[in-house]
């Protein structure tokens, strides 16, 4: 069974925004994700065009410089 809560990290200790449907002393595997806004993933920039991808690339282009804009 999977359940996803929103928590947060005090003093050593993961405080969830909400009851869980645990035995006390159940066994649990945690997985923690930021949700911190200034964070960003690499999967958060919009993919550049295929015709830059399928020719050879120059010495002056700037793939990651397109992949970045508009990116907020």
């Amino acid at each position: 069974m999977s359940h996803v809560v929103e928590a947060i990290y005090e003093n050593g200790v993961l405080k969830p925004e909400r009851p869980l449907p645990l035995k006390d002393r159940e066994k649990v595997r945690v997985t923690v994700e930021s949700l911190d806004a200034g964070r960003h993933s690499v999967l958060d920039i919009p993919p550049v065009s295929l015709g830059h991808v399928l020719r050879p690339a120059a010495a002056d282009d700037d793939l990651l410089g397109e992949m970045l804009e508009g990116r907020p």
